[in-house]
């Protein structure tokens, strides 16, 4: 049955790039210049650098919350459960554009408190992060076995050791892919902060492309570069998760 998935598979790929290059300009092709790129390579490979660096402070900060929140959520006051409910329902239902641009101007008006541009893209992508990760937390956290919290109450755990030692351990088996390929989702957002002109790959491939009248030859290479990160990501994590899943035999 794998065989013949993959079988169809390749052949629907092979008749969607057959259809690609039939339909190609090819005198357009051949007059692109991608030497010109070449000369901005360590620019835009310095662009690449910010975009990870931003995807993992989003990711860590967001985690952290998230962490959090997700254990908030289990508490037995109903108040505090409501709070996150209202917290990830906002932050996880508003694009993540909007979001950028209420931190980024509204926010000073609001507060006085003023951010610069990079400090408004991380808090904007944390924001949001963090409210998706709640909810994988939280659906790892109730995926362990009820049992478990039964003994630990037995044991006369406290709450943190209770925690840190016996439930997160275990839901971690479970939320890491989640959370891996939320990761990658963070990196390719990355690029929708070219709207704040944080100086990421999207925004430097565009200024490059701006200077040098080559647009489609910068943005091609910007977008193999998006994609070579994210397969790689991507393979990793199905290495993580078949590696998890042989550690549970």
């Amino acid at each position: 049955m794998k065989m013949k998935a993959k079988l169809v598979f390749w052949i629907g790929l092979a008749v969607l790039a057959a259809i690609v290059i039939y339909h190609l300009n090819w005198d357009l092709v051949r007059a692109l210049e991608f030497s010109t790129v070449w000369e901005y390579r360590e620019v835009m490979v310095w662009a690449l650098g910010m975009s990870l660096m931003i995807a993992l402070i989003a990711t860590a900060i967001g985690l952290v919350v998230g962490t959090l929140l997700a254990i908030v959520s289990q508490s037995s006051l109903p108040i505090l459960r409501w709070i996150v409910v209202i917290y990830v329902e906002i932050f996880r239902n508003t694009p993540i554009l909007v979001m950028l641009i209420w931190v980024h101007f509204a926010l000073p008006i609001l507060t006085g408190f003023t951010t610069t541009a990079l400090q408004s893209g991380l808090i904007a992508m944390a924001l949001q992060s963090s409210a998706y990760f709640s909810e994988i937390v939280r659906a790892g956290v109730g995926a362990v076995p009820r049992g478990q919290w039964e003994a630990a109450l037995a044991l006369g755990l406290p709450l943190r050791p209770r925690w840190t030692e016996i439930v997160l351990p275990q839901a971690l088996r479970i939320i890491i892919p989640p959370l891996a390929n939320l990761a990658i989702s963070l990196f390719k957002a990355t690029s929708i902060l070219s709207i704040l002109s944080i100086s990421e790959l999207m925004t430097v491939s565009t200024r490059i492309s701006n200077f040098t009248f080559k647009p489609i030859e910068v943005l091609t290479v910007a977008a193999c570069m998006y994609f070579i990160v994210g397969y790689l990501m991507s393979r990793g994590t199905l290495r993580l998760e078949r590696h998890l899943r042989e550690g549970e035999r």
